[in-house]
């Protein structure tokens, strides 16, 4: 799963940089504001599983891009909440397209009973990732007979 993972980001990730000049890490922002569009940081951070620090310098070059803006949150003078630009708009409309048209490429190849039983597959994954990694114990290594 992990090598397939890795694949499928790279690929992504090259596709929307030559395309749209941000990378996939970028977008899934994007695609997290098109939810619930003036969020704080922590948010996004939460719903895209990632690090507070590493998200706010990925928002600080989006800044830069004008993909999206930062306001004061009057709710909250700690943090500031995260806003799509037009530009950032725009780019999310268009890659919106073009991922359902790579999910649609993806699952080509499978019928429709496939296509269930893969949705219901990565949907078990979303829901309940954080506890299968934590119930996951590790297999005791043990030695191969013969060698003590």
């Amino acid at each position: 799963m992990q090598r397939a993972h890795a694949a499928l980001f790279r690929a992504a990730d090259r596709r929307f940089r030559a395309v749209e000049g941000i990378t996939a890490s970028q977008l899934a922002v994007l695609f997290s504001l098109a939810g619930e569009d003036g969020v704080p940081i922590s948010a996004i951070a939460g719903q895209l599983k990632m690090g507070k620090s590493s998200l706010t310098g990925l928002i600080d070059r989006m800044t830069i891009l004008d993909l999206v803006r930062r306001e004061k949150n009057d709710a909250d003078a700690r943090s500031q909440l995260v806003f799509i630009q037009p530009r950032g708009r725009r780019i999310l409309d268009r890659s919106t397209r073009e991922t359902r048209a790579i999910n649609e490429a993806l699952l080509a190849p499978f019928n429709a009973d496939e296509r269930a039983l893969i949705a219901h597959f990565l949907d078990h994954i979303a829901t309940n990732a954080d506890g299968i990694v934590e119930d996951t114990e590790p297999e005791a290594e043990t030695e191969p007979e013969g060698i003590s």
